[in-house]
């Protein structure tokens, strides 16, 4: 796995590749603009020419988080769209790798009808760009409030319904997974949790991997990351990981807080990347786990069918 981490673009685009080298990341995930404004930047010729001059790894931009493409509110779906075709022919310019999108929420339309506008949408987005290089990848929710994408079922007919084929994929987030029910924890459960994900996506569309740990237990629904070690899921999984030959030289991102003694990031990738070929750390005990807070149905009420044009 090429391990990395979100970097800071703080004073320019061009610095975020620079900050992964002092981090000693293999691959680096950025805000190509504010996550927070729906506001779109305007990059001159030279800021391009310099992020590009600089990037000597993989990169992923994450886009906003006030984009929904789940809902039927018709000026947020419309500034959605105008958003991730922004980020797809910025990140595009920019030459990077892979743009990282949270689907949305439904908002009470339901996750079947939520995930088949989700679809759409994108059906349209691609349209529009036909020429972008940058690959769109669909990241798994932890399921907060109404979110789409935190079963396999939604993220493969996301997949399946916008026939994006090669231009999309899935980035995984460990912590995402565990707080919408995956049991990866455990050797059992990680195992499961895979086979789940092979019969429902593909593990071929995994792209690549955040990797955080949970600061809330299995099923919770709630999305919050803790560093690796100090949270509920445990070095076993994150060593599993990164020994998985499936996912040899796919990037895996943190996204925790930065540290502020030293290198923000260089503690946890040391960590993370001498797990690879190492002994395996002792598997957490059942009950140390905490159990699901509710239950989780791997079951779709019925299948999807796209209501796009074809």
């Amino acid at each position: 796995m090429r391990i990395g981490a979100h970097e800071s673009v703080a004073g320019g685009l061009f610095q975020a590749p620079a900050r992964g080298e002092i981090d000693s990341c293999e691959a680096i995930q950025i805000f190509t603009k504010n996550s927070s404004t729906w506001r779109e930047p305007v990059l001159e010729a030279a800021a391009i020419e310099a992020f590009r001059a600089a990037k000597k790894v993989p990169v992923l931009s994450h886009m906003s988080y006030l984009i929904n493409l789940a809902t039927d509110k018709p000026d947020v779906l419309e500034k959605s769209k105008a958003a991730v075709v922004a980020e797809l022919e910025r990140s595009s310019a920019l030459g990077i790798d892979y743009a990282v999108l949270h689907p949305g929420a439904h908002l009470g339309l339901g996750a079947d009808k939520g995930v088949l506008r989700v679809a759409e949408m994108l059906g349209e987005i691609l349209e529009r760009v036909p020429n972008a290089t940058t690959k769109l990848l669909i990241e798994n929710t932890a399921g907060q409030g109404t979110c789409v994408g935190c079963r396999f079922e939604e993220v493969g007919a996301i997949l399946k319904e916008t026939r994006g084929g090669d231009r999309m994929g899935v980035c995984l987030d460990t912590q995402h997974l565990f707080a919408s029910g995956y049991d990866i924890a455990t050797d059992d459960g990680y195992a499961h949790t895979f086979e789940t994900f092979e019969r429902e996506v593909g593990l071929a569309n995994i792209q690549a991997f955040h990797l955080n740990d949970s600061k809330k237990p299995l099923g919770s629904r709630v999305d919050r990351h803790e560093h690796i070690g100090e949270g509920l899921l445990g070095l076993r999984l994150f060593w599993r990981l990164v020994n998985d030959a499936r996912f040899k030289e796919i990037p895996g991102l943190l996204e925790t807080e930065p540290r502020k003694d030293g290198p923000p990031y260089r503690a946890e990738i040391d960590l993370l990347r001498g797990f690879v070929g190492a002994e395996a750390p002792p598997p957490p005990k059942r009950d140390e786990l905490p159990p699901p807070i509710e239950t989780f149905s791997l079951a779709m009420s019925e299948p999807t069918k796209s209501k796009r044009k074809k």
